[in-house]
């Protein structure tokens, strides 16, 4: 490839009309419809052209047609509308400023391999980005100051296109980043980070967009300083071979790191969003041993104020790299961290996959992790249970904040419009007041209904252009092409299935009772329609698989325009979906969905959910805002499962689902409706972002920050103390023992009554202070104990054979109970019981 330089000849905006430009370079207008429209007023055929990318538009619309609208009054009013309300919300006193005035300049980082903004900017795949975009959104909306790092793909995730056999086609397109909604970070020239990898050294280049308040930072390597080779690292989003995934991952977390020092970012608290981005945490240890500190304390510095989020309990969804990669790639960290290469493969060794898992290296040196949703943080204990051994499940130190949606970015127009006039114009800054949102049972039921009619007519409309561009492109027949026109009709009952076509995700459930399905599309007093959409990665051949069968069902006479799917599943088409269709459909074999967030977003916009009883429906389901299919329960087989699901889920339909929505009282499906009003109530002010970043707010980055302010003063002092303290403990644990445990009480007690438990411990070299000794109780199973609670227990002297003597007081209440005696390392500094995994139970019980 031979060298060239860039230039963007631009029309030039007419004075009236010149902030258009800062507009079109911050994602805020991509949660704020009237910003959004006053792009589509100058040109809306070439707006759709662009995918509603406001630079690329602003880079192709006529100049003619910029200095009419600028001479247009209505215009104009609405352009000084819409820079009023931004200008006041990048300007007015947010949430953190009122609530952590002192650590408004203590910037958090966010790193994530994927963010999903907007479809004006694809480097994202699926809900681990969606989230991500949400998440810098509802940052911005509170004004926590945080930084977000990713890289750059240059043909983001890839385009999907449909043949006319029903096969995936993935086409990666090129992507010009000058046309894009970002800029590249400059000082007089533009910014470059390095990497060494593999014994060589790789450049990118940093780009920043801006999200509101926040700013994101991305990566590019596709520059000349590379090779060939190189260059192609930030090609495909999840694209390549593991030679690139790891490179593509170094980059992220080591390269990442160095772009915030490069902007003169010092974050107080780092939160890994999934495994991609765990090598941050080598770079930043590097840096601290760079500085003068041993291995082991700048350990415990970068552990003290790191947070890991996870969101996959598949076992494929954790990054795994072998050995000799390890060493070819980050060899040259040997050094640099003074330790061995032994010691650099246990911080993220698998010892059953006999691999260095991104997993396990992120959840060793943090403090903080968390699952994504109540099941999945159950889920998640049990998963790494194994690397606390002793510990019970319950106690293994994962936490859990379920996952939400920004709120603002996924609601239609049309019921953004209704919540001003019955909610009140200031609804969307009390996103998490649920009295707020009881308000939504004022609204009238005939004008809920017709709205929702509104936007489902809309989805229909572009479904129907969808499948015409298809057919289109695949040179299908004209009758084929024109069929289409009568797919899908807005009385008919319409379910939506759309999500990444993965296996375990069961896009075909539906299928597996061919002949009841028929009876239910064709039912001629309650039919129904299905519109499906979603990707299978291009190496997963049996999503693809499902995809095709999908497809071809489609095309059966039964089924004919009334199964759908819709290619290129993107940002845009699931705004139409949620919004459009009746009810949401999820299927998911439990429990291997982390959370998901579609049926939250449908539930904004008025559509029930009728789902699995996993990810956050188990939380948000109360039996009169949706429907549940299946139950709460554990399969040993798949067929087994999938066969109870699937009648669970026609049962569900035909005798709740169905009647509900065409059983008219009067005009409307009132039964409907009521539960329309119950989901958006209910589910609203508790499953968005808004509610999610505030707890990460509380529960993880203000003591992160605080911890690392602890850690770092005073030349670093806690934290040699803090990792004197562990070594001690590791080396001496093998004295610990519990001698012996007395009771006042046999196998029955009264009601009210004190139970005391006296427990004498050898602690070898260690004394006292060093240790907890805890009375455990709970319900008995044939696994242990269960639903613990824990009694600590006091000091009281030492014997003369050097026993330590301690007592627990407790009152029971009434049942039967099992109960133990155990000791643990204890220490001020602990932000988790079990830092240590050592324990130590009574053996003669």
């Amino acid at each position: 490839m031979y060298a060239f330089r860039t230039i963007s000849v631009k029309p030039k905006l007419p004075e009236e009309i010149k902030r258009l430009k800062e507009l079109a370079y911050n994602f805020w207008f991509s949660w704020n419809t009237n910003a959004r429209a006053l792009f589509r007023k100058i040109n809306e055929t070439l707006w759709d052209d662009v995918n509603h990318n406001p630079v690329k538009f602003l880079l192709h619309v006529n100049e003619e047609d910029l200095e009419d609208i600028a001479q247009n009054d209505e215009y104009i009013k609405d352009y000084n509308r819409v820079f009023a309300d931004f200008d006041r919300y990048m300007n007015r006193k947010t949430w953190f400023e009122k609530i952590y005035p002192q650590y408004n300049t203590a910037p958090v980082a966010y790193f994530s391999a994927e963010f999903g903004l907007h479809e004006s900017h694809p480097i994202y795949s699926g809900g681990l980005g969606l989230l991500a975009g949400d998440h810098l959104k509802s940052a911005s909306d509170l004004g926590i100051p945080l930084v977000g790092v990713g890289l750059l793909y240059r043909h983001g995730y890839f385009n999907q296109a449909i043949n006319r056999d029903g096969s995936q086609v993935a086409q990666y397109l090129h992507h010009t980043f000058s046309e894009r909604p970002i800029i590249p970070v400059a000082d007089g020239k533009e910014k470059l980070i390095s990497v060494e990898m593999s014994g060589r050294t790789v450049y990118a280049k940093v780009w920043k967009c801006l999200v509101g308040r926040i700013t994101l930072y991305m990566l590019d390597s596709n520059i000349p300083q590379n090779s060939l080779e190189d260059r192609k690292i930030t090609d495909q989003l999840y694209g390549g071979d593991r030679e690139t995934r790891i490179s593509q991952e170094i980059l992220l977390g080591i390269g990442g790191v160095k772009a915030l020092r490069l902007e003169g970012i010092n974050p107080a608290a780092w939160h890994i969003n999934e495994g991609h981005a765990a090598f941050l945490i080598l770079e930043r240890i590097r840096e601290l041993v760079a500085g003068g500190l041993s291995f082991e304390t700048a350990r415990e510095i970068v552990s003290s104020n790191t947070l890991f989020t996870t969101h996959t309990p598949v076992p494929a969804g954790h990054d795994l790299f072998s050995a000799e990669q390890i060493e070819r790639y980050l060899g040259n960290l040997y050094e640099q961290l003074n330790i061995e290469r032994e010691d650099l493969l246990e911080l993220g060794w698998d010892e059953e996959r006999k691999e260095f898992n991104m997993t396990l290296l992120a959840l060793r040196i943090s403090s903080y992790c968390n699952g994504v949703s109540k099941l999945h943080g159950e889920v998640t204990k049990e998963m790494f249970s194994y690397l606390y051994p002793g510990v019970p499940v319950e106690e293994v130190p994962v936490h859990y904040i379920t996952n939400g949606v920004h709120t603002g970015s996924w609601l239609a127009q049309e019921i953004k419009d209704l919540y001003y006039i019955y909610l009140g114009e200031d609804w969307h800054e009390n996103i998490t007041d649920r009295n707020v949102w009881k308000k939504v049972r004022e609204i009238p039921d005939n004008l809920l209904w017709a709205v929702h009619q509104s936007l489902k007519e809309k989805m229909i409309s572009f479904a129907r252009k969808n499948l015409k561009k298809q057919r289109l492109r695949n040179q299908e027949p004209t009758n084929r092409v024109k069929e289409v026109e009568q797919f899908l009709r807005p009385n008919v009952f319409t379910i939506g299935f759309a999500r990444r076509f993965a296996t375990y995700k069961r896009a075909g459930l539906l299928f597996l009772d061919r002949e009841r399905l028929e009876k239910l599309i064709n039912n001629p007093h309650m039919p129904v329609q299905i519109v499906f959409a979603g990707k299978a990665h291009p190496a997963d051949t049996a999503g693809q698989e499902l995809i095709s069968q999908v497809y071809s069902l489609s095309n059966e006479e039964p089924f004919k325009g009334k199964i759908v799917f819709l290619e290129n599943y993107d940002i845009h088409m699931a705004r139409i979906l949620v919004q459009g269709v009746d009810i949401w459909l999820n299927t998911p074999r439990r429990p291997m969905e982390a959370s998901g967030t579609s049926g939250q977003k449908a539930a904004a916009n008025g559509v029930l959910n009728l789902s699995i009883l996993d990810g956050w429906w188990p939380e948000g389901y109360n039996g009169e805002n949706g429907f549940a299919i299946g139950e709460k329960k554990h399969y040993d087989s798949e067929d087994m499962q999938d066969r109870d699901d699937c009648y669970s889920l026609y049962a569900t339909l035909e005798e709740k689902v169905l009647p509900a929505y065409y059983g008219l009282d009067g005009a409307f499906p009132r039964e409907w409706l009521r539960m329309m009003k119950n989901s958006i109530v209910t589910i609203s002010p508790v499953f968005s972002t808004e509610r999610m970043v505030q707890e990460y707010s509380e529960r993880f980055y203000i003591p992160s920050i605080k911890r690392w302010s602890y850690f770092t003063e005073d030349n670093y002092s806690a934290a040699r103390r803090f990792k004197d303290f562990k070594q001690a403990i590791t080396e001496n644990w093998q004295h610990v023992s519990i001698n012996r445990v007395e009771t006042n009480a046999n196998r029955e007690i009264n009601v009210g009554s004190l139970l005391k438990i006296t427990a004498y411990v050898h602690l070898g070299p260690l004394c006292p202070d060093d240790v907890d000794l805890e009375v455990v109780y709970g319900n008995i199973t044939d696994r242990g104990l269960t639903n613990i609670s824990i009694s600590p227990m006091t000091y009281e002297d030492s014997g003369e054979d050097g026993a330590h003597r301690y007592l627990g007081q407790l009152i029971l209440p009434q049942g039967t109970y099992g109960y133990t005696v155990r000791v643990i390392p204890g220490h001020q500094d602990f932000v988790r019981k079990f830092e240590l995994p050592l324990i130590i139970w009574s053996g003669n019980f």
